[in-house]
């Protein structure tokens, strides 16, 4: 059973300016880019790994979009205020920080996007509050405490009810909002977010340039649509040679596949699946828009498809979970694929 959440009309264009993240993650010490790997894929041929399991000291890619979108709504507050344009060098100033101290941050997380919206807040002076469901498991509260210094409350027994609950602190007490998911009438932070992971296609497309040996298909892991999105925007945007683009979701959760059947954003409704951080029932508006006019293709995987390519991965040294390892799943379910590109979105917790 399926529900229409939005119509075309709510659904945001994404135009990204990929060198304003390029710039401003440089300016941090931990930014660096991720090793393009390559390994033996399922069917014996040579598989591309872009590893991002160790970003910017985070364990995972979403740290390029919530450390950035912390900076950028930081500076966007400096200059409302009356203050210069800030250069990315400037971020670290202690006049910035101070400014920024003022500043809370508030998100849901199933554990990776709020561990980069927490370690944004830390780096820049402010203020982060996450807010966690009962099923995320006890090992990402303590290290967003002990690692990034946030203060964590737990809510609701899913991330759609500790989202609900962070919406309602964010009116309440002030704080800023900022979700990695877009609906109708929230959709510029996410923008924001999504801009991070540009950086992720640029550095892909930095390689290739160099190598000239392009991936002839690319297997996307997506759970509201963020990175897979982001991606695939890019992608399409400015890369030399075209691959085929797959879209992998759970079987629980296969919002962006349903949404594509039917037209418009759809929520969904499912069991709760190992790939936790992919197990998202409603879409992002910004990349459903840009899967419908991007030609991408859908598919979905199970529980046991993807513990087992996440184990796979591990035995050949990047250890990940079953989100991390959702595409590669992918990949072996698809069959035979003479180049193909996945990427290792976090690793192993």
């Amino acid at each position: 059973m399926t529900k229409q959440i939005a119509t075309l009309e709510d659904v945001p264009a994404f135009a990204p300016n990929p060198a304003s993240p390029l710039a401003l993650l440089a300016a941090c010490p931990a930014y660096e880019s991720t090793p393009l790997i390559t390994k033996t894929g399922p069917t014996g041929r040579t598989m591309l790994v872009k590893d991002e399991t160790r970003r910017m000291n985070l364990g995972a890619f979403k740290a390029l979009g919530g450390v950035y979108a912390v900076a950028r709504m930081i500076g966007d507050a400096w200059q409302a205020a009356g203050n210069d344009p800030l250069s990315p060098e400037d971020y670290m100033s202690d006049a910035v920080k101070a400014f920024a101290a003022e500043m809370t941050f508030v998100c849901a997380t199933a554990g990776n996007h709020g561990m980069a919206v927490a370690a944004g807040a830390r780096i820049f002076g402010a203020q982060a509050r996450i807010y966690l469901a009962r099923e995320v498991p006890a090992g990402f509260e303590a290290r967003l405490k002990e690692t990034q210094d946030a203060q964590v409350v737990r809510a609701g027994d899913d991330y759609a009810q500790s989202l609900e609950a962070a919406e309602a602190d964010a009116v309440e007490t002030g704080a800023i909002l900022l979700a990695d998911g877009s609906w109708p009438g929230y959709s510029e932070r996410p923008l924001l977010v999504m801009e991070g992971y540009t950086v992720i296609a640029e550095e892909l497309r930095e390689a290739f340039e160099q190598s000239n040996d392009w991936p002839s298909h690319v297997f996307l892991q997506a759970g509201v649509g963020g990175i897979a999105g982001a991606v695939t925007h890019m992608i399409r945007e400015n890369w030399a040679v075209q691959p085929e683009i797959i879209i992998v979701e759970p079987n629980e959760a296969p919002c962006l596949t349903e949404s594509h059947a039917a037209g418009y954003p759809v929520q969904v409704q499912g069991g709760v699946s190992n790939m936790g951080r992919l197990d998202c029932k409603e879409p992002s508006l910004i990349a459903f828009g840009i899967f419908e006019r991007t030609g991408v293709h859908f598919m979905t995987v199970s529980d046991a498809e993807a513990q087992d390519a996440a184990n796979r991965l591990t035995s050949q040294g990047i250890a990940t979970t079953p989100s991390g390892a959702a595409g590669l799943a992918g990949l072996k379910a698809f069959g035979e694929a003479d180049r193909p590109l996945i990427i290792a979105t976090e690793g192993a917790v």
